[in-house]
């Protein structure tokens, strides 16, 4: 049974904006703007015009998000056109200035890599993005997974409105707020140009909250056999590991032949939380350029993936990026915890997530060795994590309200100082369930 739900408050800035470089978001650390690399990636030279352009005109803080897009905070009224400037000139621009999505595509770092006689999943991502170029009234939040059963079905989280993944004989479509799945024929881009249509027409932010018989309409319109969903699997973790070795005129193609020795090794790291700062970024450029990776790949786990040479080169460039503060190993138990920036730098929160996130980390091992994932969340609009997690600590008045397996805006089972929180965790048994961290309530109202 889902959690109830409790109202957010009202907040100077609210989840739902989506800022470019052209509208920036304002927040708690000045303004708030969003680069959108074509398809994620970026070479190093664009990696370092982003660095570089985080110094002079923000505060010399970069994220990484849940889309794969970058973000630099700090921007101020007099700084932002010179920003946006920078960047146009580095080829990482606007493209768009009608208030639709700047990137409407996510797909991950490993597209490219399907074997051949599949589906091209990265040409696949270009035409979709063109056909939504000329859809006018495209929410801005719009977004279309796109991803191959090759390297599993890791986008589910992502909350998608279509999501397309590329299976042995074609393609298959998820419309968000439905539990069916699609087999599209040869044209199915077509299908996505409808779909995408109806979004736009719905008058509706997201395609789940389109109404189910205007939803319906597409796959009765073109006649598309159910399916068996997908299966699912999870993320990759931080880490090297081996790919094939891509067979066409460029890193990356989807042509690719099976594994060879000391042949291409993928790198993952994750920004610690999401956040980086401008010297993190150039140093990952370094090491792009020094492991032979024809570009950064950014990925939804929020971290990058490069395409090293070898093992050797991966290995040296994990431990270069170890020193930079990434996450290069799938047992740091900061993977295990999601958190927003909190405050100050954001104006909603009243809790430093950041710092707090990086104290339960290390309390929350042993849960996270079991697979149990945490959140800091600044406030319940829960921008880093929006789904449920195993445990969420919720900012509110400088404490944290506790949610046990359930979404930042459900209503918590007990509010504690942080303090309180994190000793609660530490002597939880990790054997057990995480309700252990919150005694039976008296009979009486839940915290307010």
């Amino acid at each position: 049974m889902n959690a109830p739900r409790r109202v957010a408050p009202e907040a100077p800035s609210r989840r739902g904006w989506c800022p470019s470089l052209a509208r920036p978001m304002p927040t708690g650390d000045g303004l708030l703007a969003r680069v959108h690399p074509p398809l994620g990636r970026l070479t190093a030279a664009q990696a370092r015009a982003v660095a570089d352009a985080a110094r002079r005109f923000g505060n010399g803080h970069v994220d990484v998000t849940a889309r794969a897009n970058l973000q630099i905070r700090g921007v101020t009224e007099a700084s932002r056109c010179g920003l946006a400037e920078a960047l146009a000139a580095a080829g990482l621009g606007d493209v768009r200035h009608d208030g639709g999505p700047q990137r409407l595509t996510l797909t991950t770092p490993l597209a490219g890599f399907e074997p051949a006689g599949t589906v091209d999943v990265p040409a696949l991502a270009r035409r979709i993005e063109a056909i939504g170029l000329e859809i006018a009234g495209l929410p801005p939040k719009s977004l279309v997974a796109v991803e191959s059963d090759v390297h599993g079905i890791a986008l589910g989280p992502a909350e998608a409105d279509l999501h397309c993944v590329a299976i042995r004989g074609g393609l298959a479509l998820h419309l968000a707020g439905d539990a069916a799945w699609w087999r599209l024929p040869d044209d199915g881009e077509t299908i996505v140009e409808a779909a995408l249509r109806l979004l736009a027409a719905s008058g509706q932010r997201r395609m789940r909250d389109v109404f189910d018989v205007a939803r319906a309409e597409i796959p009765a319109r073109f006649a598309l056999p159910p399916i068996p969903a997908p299966a699912a699997s999870s993320a990759p973790s931080p880490g090297a590991f081996p790919l094939p070795t891509p067979v066409g005129p460029e890193r990356g193609s989807p042509r690719s032949a099976p594994p060879v020795a000391d042949g291409p090794v993928a790198l993952l790291v994750d920004a610690p939380f999401g956040r980086g700062t401008a010297d993190a970024l150039g140093r990952l450029a370094d090491t792009a350029d020094a492991a032979g990776a024809a570009d950064l790949r950014l990925s939804p786990t929020r971290g990058v993936l490069l395409v090293c040479v070898d093992a050797g080169a991966a290995e040296t460039a994990r431990r270069a990026l170890a020193e930079a503060g990434f996450l290069t190993r799938a047992d740091d138990p900061r993977g295990a915890v999601a958190a927003c920036p909190g405050a100050p730098a954001c104006a909603s929160g009243s809790t430093p997530t950041l710092h707090d996130a990086a104290r339960l980390a290390e309390a929350f091992r042993p849960f996270a060795a079991r697979g149990l994932r945490a959140h800091v969340s600044g406030c319940p609009k829960g921008c880093a994590h929006p789904g449920a997690a195993d445990l969420t600590l919720v900012g509110r008045d400088g404490r944290y309200d506790v949610v046990l397996s359930g979404r930042p805006d459900a209503l918590p089972a007990t509010r504690l100082p942080f303090e309180a929180a994190l000793e609660r965790v530490r002597r939880a048994d990790s054997a057990l369930s995480l309700a252990q961290i919150v005694p039976d309530p008296p009979p009486g109202p839940r915290p307010s």
